[in-house]
């Protein structure tokens, strides 16, 4: 029952935005009372214990933009420095300078990925976005072509590559070694992202072309042609600064007794949020003040960006509580208990029960973690298994086919101006690509190790 709930869900939420062009958080929050109402969750919680349909979607909206609202706001702030500054633009040129405007989404790519490491998908998308958008206008290439890499190397280094939080926790159900699993991700990982972004980015980019959203092109991209440019290295810096904030709290996290006070102190500033805001704090001085604008300039610049940001987080707010509705009603726990009885191997097992949680919630934290508590004690009782394969294989079902039940499918859709029908052949196709591609890659390894 549930399944056919899920699919009757998918379809009306398409309809109600396409056909009756309701606005995508309406049409999103109805969905999810209709869900929850289908599904028999009661109207008001008669416990704690059991969240009623409107606890749901305040539950999940609340969680989803507890973070994201924060990072979001961050992330623009500082991408509106680097845009005024004049520091995106130089970024780019110099990309486009050593890597060739023919190959520039090959650079979009490596960065997306060596950044994804230590940082959310979300915060690496935001670092990164004014990037994309400034290289687009620069070079006339449409967006699709030059996000495309950027969102498959964030998404790989997401679903795959500890310390992020999923595949981390995976690590610990399956009893993997992690240095092997961060190194048979990153030997899994690359070629995956090559094909889902700058391969697969090219040929769905010839198809779709985009331009960059005009309101947020006025915030996040400023062409500066009169005024020098700031320095290459000064605002890499200043965009990597977070990175390294939170590479060194995931150093920390393994090296140090987290009982310390230097533990504790270097987990606080490499907490996404706080790295953020330091960095955000920092471009005020190097791509503000240092670069003559007085604190009334500064101040306007981060006032002005955040207007359009408002419209991107209701709709992501909007599919955190769809999926927070799914999750609450059953749904997941239903296919989870279906997939327990199937005697298939654990590598596929973990992939296949991951994909299902995946599409029917939305989630890949969400699907990753259940696939991992089901298959663990599978995998224990089957000879041989390699538990750092299996902790792969979960991860890359984790992130197929996201569609409207994913927060993430509304927030590249919004940034890069997509209809959602343009939004499922490009980041839908991608993630799916990247599911199945990495399974692919996870079998040929587990024939030679």
């Amino acid at each position: 029952m549930g399944i056919g709930i899920v699919i009757t869900a998918i379809i009306v939420l398409l309809l109600l935005i396409t056909v009756a062009k309701l606005h995508p958080f309406v049409a999103l929050i109805l969905t999810a009372v209709g869900v929850g109402l289908a599904m028999g969750m009661p109207l008001v919680a008669p416990s704690p214990e059991t969240p009623g349909i409107i606890d749901s979607i305040k539950a999940g909206l609340g969680n989803t933009l507890g973070f994201l609202a924060i990072v979001l706001a961050l992330g623009t702030m500082l991408g509106k420095m680097m845009a005024e500054s004049g520091g995106a633009e130089r970024i780019a040129k110099t990309l486009i300078n050593r890597f060739g405007q023919k190959r520039v989404h090959w650079a979009m790519m490596v960065v997306a990925f060596l950044v994804g490491i230590p940082v959310f998908f979300q915060v690496g998308f935001v670092l990164l976005i004014p990037l994309v958008f400034t290289i687009a206008m620069e070079t006339g290439i449409s967006l699709v072509t030059i996000g495309i890499p950027l969102v498959a190397g964030l998404s790989v280094v997401h679903g795959l590559v500890p310390p992020h939080p999923a595949a981390m926790a995976a690590v610990g159900i399956f009893k993997a070694d992690v240095g092997r699993t961060i190194l048979y991700s990153l030997i899994i990982g690359l070629p995956t992202a090559i094909i889902a972004g700058p391969i697969f980015g090219k040929w769905i980019g010839s198809r779709i072309h985009k331009k960059v959203p005009t309101d947020i092109a006025e915030q996040l991209v400023q062409h500066k042609e009169t005024k020098e440019l700031p320095g290459f290295v000064n605002t890499l810096f200043t965009i990597l600064l977070p990175v390294f904030l939170m590479l060194i709290a995931s150093v920390a996290d393994v090296t140090l007794d987290k009982t310390t006070q230097l533990a504790k102190i270097l987990h606080f500033i490499g907490d996404p949020i706080v790295a953020l805001l330091i960095a955000t704090i920092y471009s005020f001085f190097s791509l503000g003040y240092a670069r003559g604008f007085n604190r009334d300039k500064v101040l306007k610049f981060a006032n002005d960006c955040l207007g359009p940001v408002a419209n991107i987080l209701l709709v992501i707010g909007a599919g955190g509580a769809f999926n927070k509705v799914l999750l609450d009603s059953g749904i997941g726990t239903q296919i989870a208990d279906l997939a327990k009885h199937s005697h298939i191997s654990p590598l596929l097992l973990g992939w296949g029960i991951a994909a299902l949680i995946r599409v029917a919630t939305g989630s890949a934290t969400v699907s990753m973690m259940t696939a991992a508590g089901i298959v663990a004690p599978i995998a224990a009782s089957i000879p041989g298994t390699n538990t750092e394969l299996l902790v792969l294989a979960t991860g890359a079902g984790s992130l197929i086919l996201s569609h409207v039940n994913d927060s993430g499918f509304w927030m590249i859709k919004e940034y890069f101006g997509m209809t959602v029908k343009e939004t499922l052949m490009t980041w839908t196709v991608m993630e799916t690509i990247i599911s199945v591609v990495a399974l692919g890659f996870i079998a040929l390894l587990n024939l030679v190790i």
